[in-house]
């Protein structure tokens, strides 16, 4: 075996030809790559050269406001979205409200605008007003956000059916004033949709039942369809997003006109408005339904009633009083029409002769608010009924009159079980309201002469039978809103009524003394302001006519 090492083969000239075409191959894709990646660089300078072009001439014109803490005052004018109409159309306005909507889409962004219950709708488009930055900043801006906007208004090239507004905004600028948080308890659009009885009645003021939860899961499951419904209780505890659907909006501003149109006609009148202690020693009216508290060291409570120092007003020469303020009763009733905390409208006027005279007064009062309602309120009106469906209130001039031996008349002829020594429960109080409706076409009605047993202590009784007194309800849907009477001015006839009841009589004396030097025939009544409100639009449950509800079993918020 040769001890020579073993020599490699030499390469031959094939071999060394391909080895340079690799070569040559490999420097062409480099020079290639190294050009597609200055094209690359070349275009991505261009873009961002664009970009900040674009960026230059919107500067300014979008943002978030720094927060107002009252630096300076502008005097600019905002014009409120309500008022913006056809006579604005070509003018450049500022608005400030909610963002209720949003959508934006390539080079478009439309925006609706809420305030109050008014909508308009806002157009953003990629041009001279509006940089693509400006649509992407558009298009962060949570729901509910307040902003200014300085906009062109504009005649629609089509009618604008979802909105309140029938013109158009085409953006100029837009800050935020305020952004709302990304996640709403619930959107204003599910909270808006028609009511369900279900939905808004006594059945979710407690929590639900698993089986009830899963048979709603399963029906929503098998209709796909089927929308969003914001419960009570969601809404409750939600309170301040719920008070802002187009609805309650409404609501809350006819409430307020209710109260308007109360101290309008009793002011004309010749009532004035008095203003009574809420912390009482005792109870108002003897009752045992009161919110107990300690007043330093004494008991005391919340009054149920300004009843007894309406009385006592009148007779201080006072002749015509009212006040509207809350009134409370620990009543542990979880129905959709009690409350714990409400307000009440109180009156109180001395008469001449008959208790009659309160009774037509007062039933002109009901005339003037009820048409006010219909005459000042009509936006609001339909607004309420998009959202609760209910008939038009129906009242007669003048108003209908009934004793109550002639309702608990129509009851038995309609085979209805009434004592005519009881009270109404509210059952027959809702029969009695179907009854009288179809008899004599009116929501509205009062009925008076109630059984003694049923009335308290401070009711004058009948003088031709003393087991029916001067008393009288007034009603509307078959729901009691209104109770009253002739008061009793007699302080021996007031003692012995008291005694009767089983009332001390040791914290009523400032009260009875009241009408030991003097006193006038008088006698009065209390409206619910709520339940008025709540019979009146037929909305299903008064806390949809209560800010803020009380009840027992809320307290929060």
């Amino acid at each position: 075996m040769s001890d020579q090492p073993v020599q490699p083969p030499e390469e031959g000239a094939e071999g060394a030809q391909k080895s340079k075409k690799q070569l040559q191959r490999e420097k062409k894709e480099a020079e290639k790559a190294q050009k597609k990646q200055e094209i690359q660089e070349a275009q991505k300078q261009q873009q961002q050269q664009q970009q900040i072009q674009e960026e230059d001439y919107c500067v300014g014109r979008y943002g978030d406001l720094n927060l107002i803490q009252s630096q300076e005052r502008t005097n600019r004018k905002w014009i409120k979205v309500g008022d913006v109409d056809q006579t604005l159309v070509n003018q450049v306005i500022l608005v400030r409200a909610r963002i209720h909507n949003s959508r934006v889409k390539g080079k478009l962004a439309f925006l609706v605008l809420r305030e109050n219950y008014n909508t308009i709708q806002v157009v953003a488009e990629k041009g001279e007003f509006a940089s693509a930055q400006m649509l992407k900043y558009i298009s962060g801006i949570p729901l509910e956000s307040v902003v200014d906007i300085e906009a062109l208004v504009k005649q629609p090239n089509k009618e604008i059916l979802s909105c309140t507004q029938k013109v158009e905004l085409e953006v100029r600028s837009i800050k935020v004033v305020s952004r709302s948080l990304p996640m709403l308890p619930f959107q204003i659009e599910d909270a808006s949709r028609r009511i369900t009885d279900f939905e808004d009645g006594v059945q979710d003021m407690k929590q639900e039942e698993p089986q009830i939860k899963q048979d709603k899961q399963e029906k929503q499951d098998k209709n796909e369809k089927q929308q969003i419904q914001v419960m009570l209780k969601t809404r409750l505890d939600n309170r301040v997003i719920d008070l802002r659907t187009p609805a309650k909006q409404a609501i809350f501003r006819v409430q307020s006109g209710i109260g308007l149109l109360f101290r309008e006609f009793l002011v004309e009148n010749g009532f004035i408005e008095i203003h009574t202690p809420k912390l009482i020693g005792g109870t108002s009216e003897g009752g045992t339904n009161v919110f107990k508290l300690k007043y330093f060291n004494q008991d005391a409570c919340l009054a149920q009633s300004p009843q007894l120092y309406k009385q006592m007003c009148l007779m201080a020469d006072y002749d015509r009083v009212f006040e509207v303020a809350p009134v409370f009763r620990a009543e542990n009733s979880n129905t959709h029409r009690h409350q714990c905390e409400f307000i009440s409208m109180d009156i109180e006027m001395v008469i001449k002769e008959h208790f009659t005279e309160l009774l037509d007064l007062m039933g002109d009062l009901c005339i003037y608010m009820f048409k006010g309602i219909e005459k000042r309120y009509q936006k609001e009106i339909e607004i309420i009924s998009q959202q609760f469906p209910f008939e038009p209130f129906k009242i007669p001039e003048p108003v209908l009159k009934l004793t109550f031996e002639e309702g608990v008349k129509m009851l038995h002829e309609a085979g209805v079980n009434q004592d005519p020594n009881d009270d109404l429960d509210t059952t027959n109080e809702k029969t009695l309201g179907k009854l009288v409706r179809e008899k004599y076409g009116t929501d509205f009605y009062i009925l008076h002469r109630y059984p003694k047993k049923a009335r308290p202590f401070y009711t004058m009784p009948c003088h031709d039978d003393p087991n029916y007194t001067l008393s009288y309800d007034f009603f509307m849907r078959g729901e009691e809103i209104v109770s009253g009477a002739q008061r009793v001015h007699d302080p021996e006839l007031l003692m012995k009524q008291i005694k009767e009841k089983g009332i001390a009589v040791e914290p009523l004396k400032d009260y009875i003394d009241s009408f030991r030097y003097g006193a006038f025939p008088h006698g009065g009544c209390a409206f619910g302001l709520e339940r008025v409100a709540f019979l009146y639009f037929n909305l299903k449950n008064i806390r949809n006519a209560c800010m803020f509800p009380r009840d027992p079993v809320r307290l929060f918020p």
